[in-house]
């Protein structure tokens, strides 16, 4: 049985724990070298020596250390990084179209983007060591030798738009238009101009512009490179559903006449953007299992599932499920009402209707980008007054979480919740659900930005309130994060006859979450308005059909899945008026 040792340095305690590790291994205490510490004063586990007994990663002070028996290889070890660190086996390569990798963060997904582009030449486990790429050659598949010599020896020419984007500006400086002219190869400026429309950023300064202006900048700097192969990291992220469709129908153009991959952890835009699908699956930081291609919806559903088909592989317990009537709304159990809101900037105004919130519910917030949703959340919680002077009557108690959050520098998780009142079974649930004991430890300016959003997701929803207002908390979250999410908001607020409201972009989390909408209206960065919550049904099928879209679910998932543009059921839908699908 094959079996891994990793341990997360950026945990580990070295000297400070006296290598607990060392001194607790069955084998180094029969005199064998299992654990050993090397030149930078790290224990490095022997992976051949090792037992599996698992005392080290129990005993380990830090939780760093994972010893993973492995059932069964499936696929290649094509390349790790270092002695105890991820590694990847098997490789997704792309296709003619638009092929979609799904999967959870942190399990390789990046990495293999970065081997397809030519960034990381593959070392089949051999880190000390590589071999060249005359020596890789010959022990890889025929599509994966040929796919390597044409990059290596440039017959094939490669895009790549990267997962950070917020870390452009740190390497690329000067003014957005500059930028793209150096990026436009093919003569599409115009096009990705009016496409990801940019007219208003092209005279700044890349450090000028907001996470979803940088967004589509780099977009359509990759959209417009001349090449054979383009990869797509995480499009969506900072970008609103309207946004998110406009670049999924110009990735779908690209992908008429190109090969295009595309990493996405909106399940919605993914399934309505991909034609195949590679499941990526394994431990999050340890490693990483890449699935064999599949047409989209059966791979979305066998991850969904946790069970891949052909490979006869359970990769998780529990199925994701979804629920065929969603969150419902909760009538006559009025916990407080609202005021009617009004904000004037220069150059934009905001105007709210007044509205109750019900107890045991969740309003999901649906909107473009700069129309006031934000603002209103803001106003709401008392963090801001209206111009109007209105505030609400009762006075409640409102946990809110932002829409960016910061992180504090020198602080750990664990000292940021020790400044709060703290529900403690709310706590105990929600940091279970999100996963984030194995973060308390950490400083906070040492976490990604996953992990930092499911800290201060956490921090909202363990805090006393009567309120708790939650913007955009789907940001950097994956696929599963996202709907633990949603089934934990959904159980927290219900069982304790509190009320939320989330703003967000994904359409499979607002449609898990909601039991009513609140739809907001008007022209980015100049007028909004919103109205008052309304039935879920009403209030999504007038935001779907402003979006021109339509919704069906999945007949074996009962996920929301886009219709295809003038599909039989997309035409079908429109005709009835129906844009948010049939419940039948």
């Amino acid at each position: 049985m094959p079996r891994i040792a990793i341990i997360e340095r950026d945990k580990c305690l070295k000297e400070k724990c006296g290598y607990v590790c060392q001194k607790v291994c069955p084998g180094v205490l029969m005199g064998d070298e299992t654990v050993v510490v090397d030149s930078e004063g790290y224990p490095v586990i022997s992976e051949i020596l090792c037992t599996g007994c698992g005392i080290c990663p129990k005993k380990c002070p830090a939780k760093c250390i994972y010893i993973i028996n492995l059932e069964e290889e499936k696929g290649k070890l094509m390349h790790q990084y270092g002695v105890n660190t991820f590694r990847i086996y098997g490789m997704p390569l792309p296709q003619q179209g638009i092929t979609g990798l799904v999967g959870k963060n942190g399990i390789g997904k990046s990495t293999a983007l970065s081997i397809l582009s030519g960034n990381i030449l593959p070392n089949l486990g051999n880190f000390k060591n590589p071999p060249p790429l005359e020596e890789l050659l010959p022990k890889l598949t025929k599509p994966e030798a040929k796919y390597f010599k044409e990059m290596q020896g440039k017959q094939i020419k490669v895009a790549l738009k990267p997962q950070n984007v917020d870390k452009i500006p740190a390497v690329v400086k000067g003014k957005v238009k500059a930028l793209l002219e150096k990026a436009d190869e093919r003569g599409a400026l115009g096009e990705a101009i009016a496409l990801f429309s940019l007219e208003k950023v092209l005279s700044k300064n890349l450090d000028e512009i907001s996470g979803g202006e940088l967004q589509r900048v780099a977009i359509a700097a990759c959209w417009c490179k001349n090449a054979d192969m383009y990869y797509f990291d995480e499009p969506a992220s900072y970008l609103d559903i309207s946004q998110r469709l406009r670049v999924a129908k110009a990735l779908k153009k690209l992908g008429e006449g190109k090969k295009v991959i595309v990493v996405e952890h909106d399940l919605a835009l993914f399934d309505y953007v991909s034609d195949y699908v590679y499941v990526f699956f394994g431990q999050e930081h340890a490693y990483g299992m890449v699935s064999g291609l599949k047409s989209t919806r059966a791979g979305i559903n066998q991850y969904l599932h946790g069970f891949l088909n052909e490979e006869n592989i359970r990769f998780r317990e529990n199925e994701i499920k979804f629920q065929k009537g969603a969150a419902v709304s909760r009538k006559g159990h009025v916990k407080f009402e609202y005021p009617a809101f009004e904000k004037k900037f220069e150059g934009f105004s905001f105007a709210s209707d007044s509205g109750k919130i019900n107890r045991g519910e969740v309003i999901g917030i649906v909107g473009e980008n700069a129309i006031g949703k934000t603002l209103f959340v803001k106003m709401l919680s008392g963090a801001l007054d209206s111009d109007n002077e209105n505030k609400m009557e009762q006075k409640i108690k409102v946990s809110y979480k932002p829409q960016y959050v910061k992180a504090q520098e020198g602080v750990t998780a664990l000292e940021l919740f020790s400044r709060y009142k703290i529900n403690g079974a709310f706590f105990e649930e929600a940091q279970r659900r999100l996963g984030v004991a194995p973060l308390m430890d950490k400083m906070l300016d040492t976490l990604s930005g996953g992990e930092l959003q499911r800290v201060s997701i956490v921090l909202a929803l363990s805090q006393e309130a009567d309120l708790y207002l939650l913007d955009e908390p789907s940001a950097f979250l994956d696929v599963e994060q996202r709907l633990q999410f949603a089934q934990l908001v959904q159980s927290l607020i219900e069982n304790s006859g509190k009320s939320a409201f989330v703003v967000d972009h994904d359409l499979v989390l607002i449609d898990a979450i909601s039991s009513r909408i609140m739809h907001f209206e008007g022209k980015p960065s100049s007028n909004g308005h919103a109205g008052a919550p309304s039935e879920k049904r009403e209030g999504l099928n007038k935001f779907l059909k402003g979006l021109g879209i339509t919704l069906r679910r999945d007949v074996d998932t009962h996920r929301p899945r886009i219709n295809k543009p003038d599909s039989v059921m997309d035409k079908k839908q429109k005709e009835a008026g129906e844009y948010y699908y049939y419940e039948g």
